[in-house]
């Protein structure tokens, strides 16, 4: 009777253990409302779908849950056509149904979250960048020793994170988002005279070590830093994922919390 006591104590120790660690794995992805950006040719603002279907093929397969937010909760719109992985984690993986579930800050608990990523598309700049909770809730995810990941414009999204000791998430860290040189010479958003700011300038007014063109060998390179896994253009979207994945497992303990910091 003691032996079968013992064992059955064991058994239940594993499973809350295995609990533990299934709960800690999920990563929030945080994307934008906006179909639009609110001029009269109504340029397009929606989320850029190549810089959120792989990522997210990327993290469930490697077993983690994800969780969508975004500043008003509910649907979020994407821009371009569902090809290869997009189309696959659609239609196996519940990309859309996710998606279009998406929390309202208030529903989200920073704690849950062991990183958070967030993706191109011009909607970002103009509603996640200026929603305080979400801010927030970024600020949190990292101090609580999560990783950040962002493509293309993505990093626009973080560029006014404040921590608690009063710095910006960005300060004196490497990061890389869409350049003010290929923004200034695109039509998308009138070579950048619709958006509230130019992702590279907030960046480098934030004390951020900018990472474009003119300082790295391939423009397609990921970079790491303190935990912020950025870069410049969408093909890279998908190698930023897997290097979230490759920080979230060094150290990681039972609880997943076990990040360098």
């Amino acid at each position: 009777m003691k032996n079968l006591i013992l064992l059955l104590g064991l058994v239940l120790i594993a499973f809350g253990f295995q609990a533990a660690a299934a709960d800690a794995k999920k990563i929030l992805i945080i994307a934008s409302n906006l179909e639009d950006m609110g001029d009269p040719d109504k340029h397009d603002a929606r989320n850029n779908l190549w810089e959120y279907a792989p990522p997210y093929h990327i993290f469930v397969s490697h077993g983690y849950s994800v969780d969508f937010a975004s500043p008003a909760g509910g649907a979020v719109p994407f821009m371009m056509d569902p090809l290869g992985i997009s189309s696959y984690t659609i239609k196996y993986e519940g990309f859309l149904d996710k998606a279009n579930s998406s929390l309202a800050p208030a529903q989200v608990k920073a704690a849950d979250y062991a990183a958070v990523y967030i993706g191109g598309g011009y909607g970002t700049l103009f509603d996640v960048a200026a929603s305080q909770p979400l801010l927030d809730i970024m600020a949190a995810i990292y101090q609580n020793g999560g990783v950040i990941g962002s493509s293309g414009h993505g990093a626009g999204a973080f560029a006014n994170v404040k921590l608690r000791n009063g710095e910006f998430l960005v300060q004196g860290k490497r990061v890389a988002g869409f350049p003010d040189s290929t923004e200034k010479e695109k039509s998308w958003a009138k070579q950048g005279a619709l958006l509230p700011f130019l992702v590279e300038a907030q960046l480098r007014k934030n004390d951020a070590v900018i990472i474009n063109k003119d300082n790295i060998a391939d423009k397609h390179d990921v970079i790491i830093d303190q935990r912020i896994v950025s870069t410049m253009f969408l093909p890279s979207a998908a190698l930023v994922a897997k290097e979230m994945l490759i920080l979230l497992e060094q150290d990681s303990g039972i609880s997943g919390r076990g990040f360098r910091p």
